[in-house]
């Protein structure tokens, strides 16, 4: 039995995250190296003010998530597997060892940024749960058009689906996802329309940008969220990081491979609580955790702990 790291997607981010994760020598040195990469303060960057842009939002829970990473494992206690939801990959890969912090801050600053200039208004995202992943897809069909894109981005969970497009195909999705039972039909807060192919030509100018960066084999199993399946070839995990913006994300799946896989710790990085509650089904309310609620060595503890009970 093993041990997951999960790493949030865009919508995890919180003001002042950064300057919430523990004070430990690795958090230091890890914003001392985005500061130094990127060559602006990480700490305003996760400003109530700086959080408005999607390039600010990704940076921040990229650094938070490899800064609590470092920090876990400095104490000895190391995922066996890692998964990120959407921008959580590249965190995720960085962890795996797959890249460079550094190539992952530069990849993720193009990534943000051309996500946010090709959609800076009129799109965005809607969470529908209590209705299955086929009766949204039904829904989503009938609202589909040229002046009307939707399209199904995100399998969460059996019951929570998010839906992408522009302003007014989710208006239509939100008023006939209500109709048809759903629990809830909320706007999210975001503004680019995420998996889904109206960001192809996004993807593919990241996916040359990828090309020149040197990815390694992962030191440890990198579940993809798109496939729901372990990768281990450098350069399909490269492919996987870079059209990951356009492709469908179905994390309910990657959850479950991960189990299979033999993972029946999960743990989540920073800012947390969305996939500790999306993984739950999977793994047991006992066995998916949110690090961002509990001190380092409460984290640590429970790592290490479920380790020695697994050897025993």
């Amino acid at each position: 039995m093993s041990v997951l790291f999960t790493y949030p997607g865009q919508g995890a981010q919180r003001a002042g995250m950064l300057g919430a994760l523990p004070d430990t020598p690795e958090v230091q040195s890890t914003l001392a190296e985005a500061r130094d990469a990127l060559g602006i303060d990480p700490m305003v960057l996760c400003s109530a003010e700086s959080l408005r842009s999607t390039t600010a939002v990704q940076l921040s829970l990229l650094i938070a998530g490899v800064a609590m990473t470092r920090a876990l494992a400095a104490q000895g206690a190391t995922p066996d597997l890692v998964a990120g939801h959407s921008i959580g990959a590249w965190t995720a890969a960085v962890a795996a060892g797959v890249l460079e912090f550094r190539d992952a801050l530069g990849l993720v600053h193009l990534r943000g940024r051309l996500m946010e200039t090709a959609y800076p208004s009129g799109y965005g995202m809607t969470v529908i749960t209590g209705l299955s992943a086929v009766t949204v897809a039904d829904i989503v069909q009938t609202v589909h058009a040229d002046d009307s894109p939707a399209y199904v981005a995100n399998l969460n969970a059996e019951h929570q689906v998010v839906v992408a497009g522009n302003d007014a195909a989710l208006s239509l999705v939100q008023e006939r996802a209500t109709k048809a039972g759903a629990s809830q039909a909320t706007r999210l807060a975001m503004t680019v329309p995420s998996h889904c192919a109206l960001l192809t030509a996004q993807a593919s100018t990241l996916a040359e940008a990828t090309a020149k960066v040197r990815f390694q084999r992962p030191k440890m199993t990198y579940v993809s969220c798109c496939r729901a399946r372990a990768l281990f070839r450098p350069d399909d995990i490269a492919d996987d990081l870079a059209w990951n913006m356009a492709r469908q994300v179905n994390w309910y799946d990657t959850a479950r491979h991960a189990y299979e896989r033999g993972a029946r710790l999960a743990v989540e990085m920073p800012t947390g609580g969305v996939l500790t509650r999306l993984t739950r089904p999977v793994f047991g309310h006992d066995f998916a955790i949110d690090s961002a609620n509990d001190q380092v060595s409460s984290v640590v503890s429970r790592i290490l702990r479920y380790r020695r009970t697994d050897r025993a």
